[in-house]
């Protein structure tokens, strides 16, 4: 299903099942007050969003695992998404749930076996992880769970998502998210409202709380293999780059940038792998065209998993990327980052950990992606936050992150 069909229905369709839930809750539930119990069975974690995201609430889940050890955690996520969470144990294999969105149909079938299993368990809690998806919220009622937190927009302009969640966070558009995932663990303890003036006083936290275990003679054999298929990146230092923008192409930093970095990169004695989908291979062709060097090799599409992206990662000593989820991938392994923010910010969802660097022009307009307008720029493609960052003093970071 398109992301702009997806959009219009939760528009829509999902506002008018927001009312109809509400009201229903209204009159079934009335003032009845739930509370976590001393020993929860089952909480549910709503986490449909991007695969960054997933690691960006890895404090999150460390925090639920320490605070209710004896709790079974559950995760609801879109099944194109659902491979980090396998990958990085978010909760045991027949506990991961899922929701095709591919198709109208299937979706609604997938939301109906979902529902029924959910309310089989019986859970104790649930966690909507997004911030303004209809769905979330609708599923997050659904499931049965009597005690429900999530974002509210409160008094300030937004996504409207009914009023049967109650454990309702304000959103702070002010805070890095990961700081507002760890906000409603807490709240499962406390009903105090607004929640974020009882929460707990949090530091950003430096580690995502995750890991993907790998031997190191698999580690060997990757990086063995790479240099076998690509002889001419043996003997120098990797850096990867990542040109694609994926769903939101006004997250890129321009290609010509790109291409600028990686000329000074090889000329500096570096390797340069293009990395990406198999859909990016088009724009790696052109990059490689003007980078015009036989130490700028073509990965787009080489990795086969996510598993086997993080085994790259810890073949290479610089990641170049645009925002998304290589970016935030690479915190769960040794590799340096440079990350480009502009249509959204760092300050809200720069990848975790020391050593991942944020560039941001800062320019008026920046950042115009948001929970209250969609992800809906008014931007006409003609991204000037990204472009008025310009390739030199990039290319010099870089050459200095490497040099140590």
């Amino acid at each position: 299903m398109k992301l702009q069909t997806q959009r219009w229905i939760d528009r829509w369709v999902g506002q008018a099942l927001c009312v109809v839930v509400s009201l229903w809750a209204r009159w079934l539930d009335g003032a009845q007050k739930s509370t976590m119990p001393a020993n929860p069975r089952h909480i549910l974690v709503i986490l449909l969003s991007e695969m960054g995201s997933v690691v960006l609430a890895g404090p999150m889940f460390a925090a639920l695992r320490q605070r209710y050890p004896s709790a079974t955690i559950h995760v609801l996520q879109l099944k194109k998404n659902q491979e980090v969470a396998k990958l990085l144990g978010l909760a045991q294999p027949e506990h991961l749930h899922a929701l095709d969105d591919s198709a109208g149909l299937g979706l609604l079938a997938d939301i109906w076996r979902v529902i029924r299993v959910l309310r089989a368990l019986p859970l104790d809690a649930v966690i909507d992880c997004e911030l303004f998806s209809r769905i979330s919220s609708l599923m997050s009622y659904l499931s049965g769970a009597p005690l429900r937190v999530g974002f509210t927009p409160h008094t300030q302009e937004g996504l409207y998502r009914g009023s049967f969640i109650n454990r309702a966070i304000p959103y702070n558009p002010y805070q890095h998210i990961t700081q507002q995932f760890l906000s409603l663990a807490d709240a499962l303890d406390d009903a105090s409202m607004p929640r974020n003036k009882a929460a707990s006083i949090r530091d950003l936290p430096t580690d995502p709380g995750l890991t993907v275990p790998f031997e190191a003679s698999e580690l060997q054999a990757y990086q063995q293999k790479m240099r076998f298929d690509h002889p001419s990146l043996a003997g120098r230092k990797v850096v990867l780059l990542y040109a694609g923008g994926g769903i939101l192409p006004e997250r890129a930093w321009p290609a010509a940038h790109y291409a600028s970095v990686a000329q000074g990169l090889c000329a500096a004695g570096y390797a340069v792998g293009l990395i990406g989908l198999r859909d990016d291979a088009l724009l790696a062709q052109q990059l490689r065209a003007q980078i015009g060097s036989e130490f700028c090799v073509d990965l787009t599409g080489y990795t086969r998993s996510i598993r086997e992206l993080l085994m790259l990662f810890h073949a290479a000593h610089l990641l170049i990327t645009n925002d998304g989820g290589p970016g935030h991938f690479a915190s769960l392994t040794p590799i340096q980052t440079m990350v480009f923010f502009g249509p959204e910010t760092g300050r809200l969802y720069g990848p975790l950990g020391p050593r991942a660097r944020v560039l941001e022009s800062g320019i008026a307009c920046s950042p115009c992606l948001s929970a209250y307008n969609h992800r809906l720029t008014f931007c006409d493609g003609d991204n000037q936050c990204l472009k008025r960052l310009q390739s030199p003093p990039v290319l010099h970071e870089a050459l200095h992150i490497l040099s140590q």
